[in-house]
């Protein structure tokens, strides 16, 4: 049975330490992820919330990129173009080698968010015992079987996902909207508050869980 692990780890012993050191209050994401080659991991990352031209200065220092351009820009985001170091192209080839398919990428101030898909449990155990040898620590901080209903993924509770499911194919969503929170009651079978209630509180979830990076607590 497939995997899905949430890990940690510290951008000292990953990738974009000094860049990341220069803008801490910058949040970065891959665009594109790739898990059959070392070069095309994340070749792209976007960039918002901190110093643009300070986090482009740090990027060409830092020491686990060769190379980085700015490809395209909005009010308040960035895409830059991405050539990684050889260390850190050898770093992820392990973690491939290891069974890992990265699946997302973030990461803010000293830290990176990784979601990795395994196979199996157990190459998730192996996966961290290897890594913990070489120095490379990858806490994980939370694992699912993608075989479980797909909205345990996202933190939704069943309740919530059937609101949500049921709020887009009755046209709640949509533009010009064709069907109000009421009718999402009736085809539930429950009240229009309840349905509202559900709606509301799924999309908060799912928000909470897929867009919002959340930072490291400290003591």
């Amino acid at each position: 049975m497939s995997v899905v692990g949430e890990f940690t780890i510290p951008t000292a012993a990953f990738a974009l330490e000094e860049a990341l050191a220069t803008a801490p209050e910058m949040t970065i994401e891959s665009d594109r992820l790739a898990s059959h080659s070392p070069r095309e991991v994340f070749p792209f990352l976007w960039a918002r919330g901190g110093n643009f031209e300070r986090f482009s200065q740090a990027l060409e220092g830092d020491p686990t990129v060769t190379s980085a351009d700015l490809v395209d820009e909005a009010d308040d985001v960035v895409l830059y173009r991405l050539e990684w170091s050889e260390d850190f192209q050898e770093l992820v080839h392990d973690m491939i080698d290891h069974h890992a398919a990265i699946t997302e990428a973030t990461a803010r101030d000293d830290q990176w968010h990784l979601r990795l898909r395994f196979a199996d449990e157990g190459m998730v155990s192996s996966f961290q015992r290897h890594f913990q040898d070489t120095g490379h620590e990858f806490e994980v901080t939370h694992l699912a079987s993608p075989s479980e209903p797909r909205h345990r993924e996202f933190g939704l509770t069943a309740e919530q996902h059937e609101a949500l499911v049921a709020a887009v194919q009755e046209g709640y969503f949509t533009i010009p909207r064709t069907a109000s929170v009421q009718e999402v009651g009736e085809a539930l079978d429950i009240s229009a508050n309840a349905a509202s209630q559900r709606i509301r509180r799924g999309c908060e979830t799912m928000i909470q869980s897929g867009l919002i990076v959340s930072e490291p607590e400290t003591e």
